[in-house]
């Protein structure tokens, strides 16, 4: 929401001293009530906004500049000089906003007194408001039409007119005939619609030295953010790098059990990877280990037969477990047969019918 402050003719028009403590100004939000009083009272409205500030046409001059020779955009020093002729006083002392090219290839120009402007947003900026933007109220009617507008106890003249006026209620009868004839007066609607609706393409004075400056990067939030972020990922990659640690030291305790248990008599006098590849080089293999009674499991009892293994499985306090699929419930008498006359401790179980085969459970008991 928009936050409104506009100055008065009466107290902001021509007096370079004027006291702030007694003008009277009318502020406002969008779509609410205007309120007139002081300064004081519209800063402390105002307190945390953005404030949309209007001035009075008495406190600046409107011009037009002669059509621009080319498309390209000229400098605002050379603009200034194309109209210094119309210009009473030192181009240095006065302060000069630029609106858009017309269709006519004719640049708006709004001039006011530097110093007194300086002064006037130094007050205000002490008074703790912030200015966003300066708009002069004879610049904010209707675009789409010549018209005039009863504002602020005078007329305002403008919208699509190639001027822009401020008229005492005597002075506008006295021009009214001058102006065209289509010229529509505005009805008297309040101040805050009038002014608030029609002032989107009105030109900005704060220009040049006057423009607001960029925001700083806030840097201490950046830093702090940064901080935050690189703490959590170094105590992401610590506490990971711990996980690792500790899954790789329960992975070797464990390979160090299954080495004992395949290798009974040997001692485990260098890293488990070297001493086991050493072993494998020999050909060393535990002849009455796991392993061996496996590899005898396989060769006497389940090569002879059209078994399939699904799935192996050592269990430390059961032996070694497998998964099998037979052509029939023969075949699995068969082989537990076959075993028997191995002298291999197996048992044949679970067995159910899955399809055209069988499935069953054969345990190599664990005996050594």
């Amino acid at each position: 929401m928009n936050s409104w402050l506009y100055l008065s003719a009466e107290d902001f028009a021509r007096s370079d001293a004027t006291d702030l403590a007694r003008a009277c100004v009318h502020f406002w939000q969008d779509d609410t009530t205007v309120c007139r009083g002081l300064l004081e009272e519209a800063a402390a409205a105002f307190q945390h906004s953005a404030v949309q500030l209007i001035v009075p046409m008495e406190m600046c001059s409107w011009l037009l500049t002669e059509p621009w020779p080319n498309k390209r955009r000229p400098g605002l020093q050379a603009l200034a000089f194309a109209v210094e002729e119309q210009l009473a006083d030192d181009l240095d002392a006065l302060h000069i906003a630029v609106g858009p090219m017309d269709a006519q290839r004719r640049y708006p120009l709004w001039v006011t007194h530097k110093q007194r402007f300086t002064t006037l947003l130094n007050q205000l900026q002490a008074l703790g408001l912030h200015i966003a933007c300066v708009r002069v109220d004879a610049d904010m009617l209707p675009r789409e039409q010549a018209c005039a507008a009863r504002c602020n106890g005078r007329w305002l003249v403008g919208g699509a007119l190639d001027l822009r006026l401020a008229l005492s209620d005597h002075d506008f009868k006295a021009v009214k005939a001058e102006l065209p004839v289509d010229l529509i007066e505005l009805p008297g609607d309040p101040l805050n619609m009038l002014l608030s609706a029609s002032g989107r393409e009105a030109i900005n004075l704060l220009q040049g030295p006057f423009r607001p400056a960029a925001h700083a990067l806030p840097w201490r939030d950046i830093c702090v953010s940064l901080g935050l972020t690189f703490a959590l990922a170094l105590g992401f990659i610590h506490g990971r790098s711990s996980y690792l640690e500790s899954q790789a030291a329960r992975l070797y305790a464990l390979s160090e059990e299954r080495f004992k248990m395949l290798y009974p008599g040997e001692t485990g006098t260098q890293e488990l990877s070297t001493q086991l590849r050493g072993l494998q080089q020999r050909g060393a293999a535990p002849a009455d280990g796991h392993m061996a009674r496996l590899a005898h499991l396989t060769e006497q009892v389940i090569g002879a037969s059209s078994v399939d293994v699904q799935r192996l499985e050592w269990r430390e306090h059961g032996g070694w477990a497998l998964t099998i699929t037979a052509s029939s419930f023969a075949e699995l008498e068969q082989l537990r047969e076959r075993g028997e006359q191995s002298a291999l401790p197996i048992t044949v179980g679970n067995a159910r019918q899955q399809g055209n085969r069988v499935q069953a459970l054969l345990t190599l008991e664990d005996v050594l």
